[in-house]
């Protein structure tokens, strides 16, 4: 499975909707997922690839690591895991 294919399988389980629901534009807001499944999320990204996601859940706004969109996360994701390699 490749890593835009887990991330929308992630993201589709924490909004508790079909992965068809989920596209590159999609927005974690804008799926309904609140603050508390944007740390379960971030948790189960980490997890599933074995990175460390620079996110801090006290301050989200100030986080490094770009959460505006599906296509953005798995941008994220894939710079994460080149630099750990």
């Amino acid at each position: 499975m490749d890593i835009r294919s887990k991330v929308i399988e992630i993201i589709a389980d924490q909004a508790i909707i079909e992965t068809s629901d989920v596209s590159d534009e999609s927005t974690l807001e804008g799926l309904g997922i609140d603050s508390l499944g944007l740390v379960e999320s971030i948790f189960a990204i980490e997890e599933a690839f074995d990175i460390q996601v620079p996110f801090n859940a006290n301050q989200p706004n100030e986080s490094s690591f770009d959460l505006s969109s599906v296509a953005t996360i798995v941008q994220g994701i894939e710079k994460l895991i080149q630099e750990q390699s």
